[in-house]
């Protein structure tokens, strides 16, 4: 028998078989029987499985999607399935598999010989871990809650609402996450003065220049508007994302290269407490924000024209997981740092 010649059940079964969006949509476009089956009724609940299966849990990600000031964050929402929500669950769900590739190489960075691929279920708690720090940022790193309101009781209490959905086991796998995207941020985004030396050392042991750093601004002044020019808005994954256009790749062999317009002293973003308190605020961006910068933000002014869109309230104003997180902990009896001990230990954590 002829594969097109199957019964409509069984095609029926195959699309709900596939394991990714694509396989879906490659597998309608064999022939003209598939996409007839494929485009019935069953459409919308065969891509959203396939969905699920390539980037679950979208449960996590539908509260992503739909979440809006008017709604408390811990509220679980449940809506229709619509296209318009799969190309949401799509974007979201395309930049969280990004950090599967991106985990083992941070988290075992040091130790070489544990590094390996995550598994299956390993990376399903990725995913759900990324998708909850996303919707936390997504809910109170934004203008609405202020460096002046970050420590008041009922503020507080309203940003712990959303973590006790979550076991403790849970927190220890978004804590986790969080440690590895700060380790992102440190390194590649935002790296500091002695980052950028040592990394220009390496790649030019035989060069006795000393960089210069700027060690007075932790932010620089406003870009001007010709810097501007250079970029163009548009709305991507959670934000405005600045399109810059030149090669990017050139722009990272550029990074550590001295020439007459380019001082790689000038990509370093402080030492020590300044550059901290750099990373504090950095770190308020949700997952899809800083895996954009990762890939097309090579260079410090592509970072900061980044930064200086996001308004004054971005600034000097530092994420505040890591406060609520220990607030809960304690209220469970639990020790915040015995938790970041054990994720070390590989005790929980994604990866236990």
């Amino acid at each position: 028998m002829q594969f097109e010649d199957l019964a409509n059940e069984l095609v029926l079964h195959v699309f709900q078989s596939c394991t990714s969006v694509d396989d879906v949509l490659s597998l309608a476009s064999t022939c003209q029987h598939f996409r007839t089956v494929f485009g019935a009724s069953q459409r919308l609940p065969v891509l959203f499985q396939a969905a699920e299966a390539e980037y679950g849990p979208l449960t996590e990600i539908i509260q992503i999607a739909t979440h809006n000031s008017s709604q408390p964050a811990h509220v679980l929402r449940k809506v229709p399935l619509s296209l318009a929500l799969l190309k949401q669950v799509l974007k979201i769900g395309a930049a969280a598999k990004k950090w599967e590739d991106i985990y083992p190489s941070r988290k075992w960075k040091d130790t070489f010989e544990n590094r390996r691929l995550l598994t299956i279920e390993e990376c399903y708690r990725l995913r759900r871990a990324i998708y909850r720090l996303w919707l936390y940022s997504k809910a109170f790193h934004n203008a609405r809650y202020t460096r002046l309101t970050r420590t008041h009781k009922h503020v507080v209490l309203e940003r712990a609402e959303l973590l006790h959905n979550w076991t403790t086991p849970e927190l220890a796998e978004v804590e986790d996450v969080r440690a590895i995207i700060r380790e992102v941020l440190r390194n590649q985004i935002c790296p500091s003065n002695g980052t950028i030396q040592r990394k220009f050392r390496k790649r030019h042991p035989d060069s006795d220049q000393q960089l210069l750093f700027n060690i007075h601004l932790n932010y620089p002044p406003p870009v001007s508007t010709t810097f501007q020019q250079h970029y163009h808005t548009t709305h991507q994954i959670s934000s405005s994302a600045r399109f810059f256009p030149g090669d990017v790749k050139s722009a990272y062999s550029m990074k550590y290269t001295s020439t007459p317009h380019h001082e790689p002293g000038g990509e370093g973003w402080g030492d020590d407490i300044p550059h901290y308190y750099i990373i504090e605020d950095m770190a308020k961006l949700d997952p899809g924000q800083i895996i954009w910068l990762k890939e097309n933000a090579p260079l410090k002014g592509m970072v900061e024209c980044f930064v200086n869109e996001m308004g004054d309230s971005f600034k000097n104003n530092g994420e505040t997981f890591g406060q609520t997180l220990e607030w809960v902990l304690q209220e469970r009896g639990e020790d915040a740092e015995e938790m970041r001990n054990a994720i070390l230990e590989e005790e929980v954590g994604v990866t236990c």
